[in-house]
């Protein structure tokens, strides 16, 4: 009885936000979408090398459809802290919705070209410029209690991740036995649901009334000089941001280390990619589990840490079995990092700036991909794959080390403290310097 009442404890913790309808509503709508997503992922990948055969063609669609977001996150924060981010998130997902059909029509009546494919990637980059950072400032507003804020950040993870591993599997299936039109179609009937979703939300705190209605340019600023002037804001972006450019660009090179290093092929491949997904989805539920765990800090440095030491173990071997074993740490330790980082950020900014600083949190996350994908590929192919990985690692591993011994209000965050105006004086140290 008591294993019982344990065990239905912990369930209730893991998955707490979801007692809230409007993230209920979130969390299945926004599942069902991000697996469509993956659907298209696929089918589109695969497309694209049957109609060109041509590598480049697949890292040139993925540059153009990442590269708007290096000019447009950033501003895109101030039009999320002067309007309704329910309503721009609404606007956003019908315009990916559009694209998507839109690519399915072209592909079941056989006029779809690859230049087609570049320009909806584009226009959907675009898109997403705006949808990332105001679906992350949306989600505080879902949660009534902003204590379960991790949690319901960690379950977005969560849901990103089961689409991980769900969507590619099924669209895989979909492409063999009925074509990458009904992939695309999918995906585009797969918004319906979070359209629903977010049409049907009640949420008090997203009028958008009361912001600032001055020169855009000056409220852009206004938000990274906060970023600026806040030392542990500043630092958790840095480390996403370098973690994000350098570590993660290992995820561009897997495929040549299934092929050239471990020799594995198409079917190890998957595998791989499997065992990053597990890796993730474990990690976003122990975050959610450990939502009301108030030292964020060690949870962040403990992320940090794991992720590219890790990820320099997994440079060096060869052999299969470890190498998934490892993959599978690399996971949990990548979204431990993002998914607490997010919270303490979250927890951190004012309302008022809520949208500008998420915006560049955003682009510090997404926005380095286009970085990331050169500085992977140029290294790989000057030097080895492995070596591309494992410098990849140390610069993130080292990165982290500096930004924990030199800002230690990082790893000491503690959310109880900071919510009493305690900061880092409790550590003995003066308050002030948490403002910078």
């Amino acid at each position: 009885m008591a294993a019982n009442t344990y065990t239905s404890g912990r369930l209730q913790a893991t998955f707490a936000s979801l007692r809230y309808p409007n993230f209920r509503r979130w969390f299945i709508g926004q599942a069902l979408s991000l697996m469509g997503t993956w659907m298209q992922s696929v089918a589109q990948g695969w497309l694209v090398y049957q109609l060109t055969g041509s590598q480049l063609a697949l890292g040139t669609i993925s540059f153009i459809g990442s590269i708007p977001t290096l000019f447009l996150m950033l501003p895109a924060g101030t039009i999320i802290d002067r309007t309704s981010k329910r309503r721009l998130v609404i606007l956003t997902q019908t315009v990916m919705m559009i694209c998507a059909f839109i690519q399915a029509a072209f592909a079941w009546t056989g006029i779809l070209q690859v230049w087609h494919i570049g320009v909806l990637a584009f226009i959907m980059g675009v898109a997403n410029s705006f949808d990332a950072p105001a679906r992350q400032a949306l989600a505080v507003d879902m949660v009534d209690d902003r204590r379960d804020m991790q949690n319901a950040i960690a379950l977005n993870s969560t849901m990103f991740n089961l689409a991980r591993v769900v969507g590619p599997a099924v669209g895989g299936l979909v492409l063999a036995g009925m074509g990458a039109a009904w992939c695309f179609a999918l995906n585009g009937l797969s918004f319906v649901a979070v359209l629903i979703a977010l049409i049907g939300m009640r949420l008090q705190n997203d009028t958008g009334k009361g912001m600032r209605t001055g020169r855009m340019m000056s409220e852009m600023t206004e938000g990274l000089r906060y970023v600026g002037r806040e030392p542990v804001v500043r630092m958790l972006l840095l480390v996403v941001g370098i973690s994000s450019t350098f570590g993660f660009a290992y995820s561009v090179l897997l495929p040549a280390y299934a092929a050239d290093v471990l020799r594995v092929g198409e079917a190890g491949l998957g595998w791989m990619n499997a065992a990053v997904g597990i890796g993730a989805l474990t990690g976003s539920l122990a975050v959610a589990t450990l939502s009301r765990f108030p030292r964020k800090g060690v949870q962040v440095a403990f992320g940090s840490l794991i992720f590219p030491a890790a990820l320099l173990v997994f440079s060096g071997l060869r052999s299969f079995p470890l190498a998934l074993a490892f993959l599978v740490i690399v996971g949990i330790g990548f979204v431990t990092q993002n998914a607490t980082s997010n919270t303490m950020v979250q927890t951190i900014v004012p309302d008022e700036l809520r949208g500008r600083v998420m915006s560049t949190y955003a682009f510090m996350f997404f926005g380095t991909t286009p970085v990331s994908a050169l500085f992977a590929g140029t290294v790989a192919q000057a030097t080895s794959t492995r070596l591309a990985i494992a410098l990849g690692a140390v610069i993130s591993l080292g990165f982290a080390v500096f930004v924990f011994v030199r800002t230690p209000q990082v790893r000491r965050y503690n959310e109880v403290e900071y919510d009493l105006g305690l900061g880092k004086a409790v550590e003995g140290e003066p308050a002030q310097e948490m403002s910078g």
